[in-house]
C-alpha cells in the first residue's frame, strides 16, 4: 500500500469514484458489507479494486471478546480476501458479541493479562484463517474499566509482538480516549513503535453532554478535529509516512468534502518528503 491518503468507499460516491476516477491513494471497505454471494455491490467493488489499492477493515469479529471467533464469519472474510487481494486487512481490538447477543458498538477490551491472552488467541486464529498477517486497531474508550492491569499502549504493543501482526493506529480514538479517561495522548503516540505501524486512521468525533459531563463519541460523522490533526502530525513526524485513512461513516458528506479531508492528509504526508532548508 502506498503511504498516501485514502477514504472509505461509500455507495453514495460510487458514480463519482467509478466515473471520474479521482486522484486518491486508496479505498477501504468493511467486509461485512460485502459478505454476499453476488450482485451489484460486489460488481462495483470489483471495479474499484481494478483502479485503486484496497483495504478490508473488519468491524464484526469481536477480537477483544471472551468467546471464540465465529467460524462462518472468518470463512466469509477469507473468501473476500481471496477474491479482492487487498493490500491491507485489519480488525478492531474490541468486542461486540457475548453469549449469542450482538451489539451495535465496538466496546473496549479488558486491559488485563487474561484479556491480553484472549486477544492474542483470537488474532492468531484470525491470521491463520485468512492466511496472512493483519493489523489491529486501538479502541476508543469512554471510562476506565476496574480490571485494568496495564496501560493501553503496552497492551496493544504486546499483542502485536506476541502474534506477529501490525498496528493500525487510530489517532481519533487516542484523542477520544484521552479526553474521556485522562489518558496522555502525546505520550501514547510517542510510545507506539514505528516498526509496528502499518496504517493510520483519522476521523471526526461528536460531543455528548446529555449526562451533564463532556463525553467525546467516536462517531465518524464529522470533519477531523484540529487536535487530532496535531496528534497526527506528531506521530508521522516521528515514524514517517504511512497509509492514512479518513473515516466518515455517519452523515456521509458530498464527495468534495470527504476528498478535501484526504487532500489535507496527503499534504501533511508530502511535507515529510520535502527537503529541510540548509
Amino acid at each position: 500500500m502506498p503511504p498516501r491518503a485514502g477514504v472509505g468507499f461509500k455507495g453514495e460516491h460510487a458514480e463519482t469514484v467509478c466515473g471520474d476516477r479521482p486522484d486518491i491513494g486508496w479505498f477501504e471497505v468493511h467486509p461485512e458489507n460485502y459478505m454476499v454471494a453476488g450482485g451489484p455491490r460486489l460488481a462495483v467493488l470489483e471495479e474499484v479494486r481494478g483502479n485503486y489499492p484496497l483495504s478490508l477493515h473488519g468491524v464484526g469479529l469481536s477480537l477483544g471478546g471472551a468467546e471464540r471467533l465465529d467460524p462462518d464469519h472468518l470463512r466469509a472474510f477469507r473468501e473476500l480476501v481471496d477474491r479482492f487481494d487487498p493490500d491491507l486487512v485489519s480488525e478492531h481490538i474490541a468486542w461486540s458479541a457475548h453469549d449469542g447477543v450482538w451489539f451495535a458498538d465496538l466496546l473496549p477490551p479488558s486491559l488485563s493479562k487474561a484479556g491480553l491472552d484472549r486477544l492474542c488467541d483470537n488474532v492468531d486464529e484470525m491470521q491463520e484463517a485468512l492466511g496472512r498477517p493483519v493489523l489491529i486497531e486501538n479502541p476508543a474508550s469512554y471510562l476506565v474499566l476496574p480490571d485494568r492491569e496495564m496501560n493501553e499502549v503496552a497492551f496493544v504493543v504486546e499483542a502485536a509482538r506476541r502474534t506477529g501482526c501490525g498496528l493500525l493506529v487510530d489517532v481519533n480514538n487516542i484523542y477520544v480516549s484521552a479526553e474521556n479517561t485522562e489518558l496522555d495522548a502525546d505520550a501514547y503516540v510517542d510510545a507506539v513503535p514505528a516498526d509496528l505501524v502499518g496504517e493510520i486512521h483519522l476521523a471526526g468525533f461528536t460531543v455528548d453532554e446529555d449526562s451533564g459531563e463532556r463525553l467525546l463519541i467516536d462517531s465518524h460523522g464529522a470533519a477531523v478535529d484540529a487536535a487530532v490533526w496535531r496528534l497526527y502530525d506528531r506521530l508521522i513526524a516521528r515514524i514517517g509516512p504511512r497509509p492514512t485513512l479518513v473515516e466518515w461513516d455517519k452523515d456521509i458528506p458530498d464527495w468534495r468534502v470527504l476528498y478535501a479531508e484526504a487532500v489535507e492528509a496527503e499534504s501533511r504526508l508530502a511535507r515529510l518528503a520535502e527537503p529541510v532548508p540548509a
